[in-house]
């Protein structure tokens, strides 16, 4: 996990990618046992929580799932699949005691 921020997320947007622009959160792969890795705009956690009027911890933990599902395979190209990775991302949070603000998800 690399916490960073949006210059940094926008850099590695582009060369990995092929985006240049910033986001909130990107998931690498890994190799030879290696999960991968995650990277998180610290930034972005702040902006987005305000936007949303939620801790930031919350945010945090989104963003930590949403980049962990990503590493395990799962997409949200589809509708179906975005139903399906927000279910999956509420049910991981909520065991961990965080409840995102409405219409965050």
């Amino acid at each position: 996990m690399r916490i960073t921020g949006d210059r940094e997320l926008r850099r590695l947007n582009k060369k990995y990618g092929g985006n240049d622009s910033v986001t909130d959160v990107l998931s690498f792969a890994g190799s030879d046992g290696h999960l991968g890795d995650v990277a998180i705009s610290w930034p972005a956690v702040v902006r987005q929580a305000a936007e949303y009027g939620q801790p930031q911890l919350t945010e945090f933990g989104l963003l930590c799932v949403h980049g962990m599902l990503h590493l395990l395979g799962w997409d949200h190209t589809s509708a179906s699949e975005r139903r399906e990775m927000v279910r999956v991302t509420l049910a991981a949070l909520q065991l961990s005691g965080l409840r995102p603000a409405p219409g965050r998800l």
